[in-house]
């Protein structure tokens, strides 16, 4: 079974409507206590974008870099200050998994994983500098922090060293997200998601 993506020409619509006033809060809830409940677990992922991903499905880039920005900003403010750094970030993955769902590449299980790896570069990119600036080049993560200072310890540069943590914890959180993302989306009804679509 494969999703049908939004079309290409209106990817970049939005309009405050009452859907996506709807959608925002729903998918900034969603990404809240996604990223609360890893973060309580002490998962080795973050999983605070699963709204992000389905706000940018159903109703474009736009509308999940929104969702991204508000949850870091909320999550920041009440759990987490550390989050707020990683506003931009999380608008960084809301327009690529919303360019990508409309070019089809959401369509299929296969290309999912693909586009797990194309955002989980996009987050590194953006979030490996915050990480040298704000946190020494660390994440936060045990294990990709081990990484880290096992690649520091034998010379790497703290940029390198700094990106392949972000990196290789980036892929598990985005393969993991992207594949719950389509799941849930192919079990949305229809006509909600052409109700999206269209309003859009």
């Amino acid at each position: 079974m494969k999703t049908e993506p939004i079309h290409r020409t209106g990817m970049w619509k939005f309009k405050l409507s009452a859907a996506t006033m709807t959608l925002i809060p729903a998918a900034v809830g969603i990404n809240y206590v996604a990223k609360a409940l890893a973060e309580g677990l002490k998962l080795p992922v973050w999983l605070g974008s699963l709204g992000t991903f389905l706000a940018s499905m159903l109703a474009g880039p736009v509308a999940g870099a929104i969702s991204g920005f508000i949850n870091n900003v909320i999550y920041g403010l009440t759990l987490s200050p550390i989050s707020t750094v990683y506003a931009i970030t999380s608008i960084g993955i809301g327009i690529a998994v919303g360019v990508l769902h409309a070019n089809g590449w959401f369509s299929s299980a296969r290309r999912v994983f693909v586009s797990a790896i194309i955002i989980a570069i996009v987050s590194a990119v953006i979030s490996t500098p915050l990480n040298v600036i704000f946190w020494g080049g660390q994440t936060g993560i045990a294990w990709g922090d081990s990484l880290f200072a096992v690649m520091v310890a034998n010379h790497a540069p703290v940029w390198l060293a700094s990106f392949t943590d972000e990196f290789v914890l980036d892929i598990l959180d985005k393969v993991c997200v992207a594949y719950l993302a389509f799941f849930i989306y192919r079990q949305l009804p229809q006509r909600m998601v052409h109700f999206f679509r269209n309003d859009n």
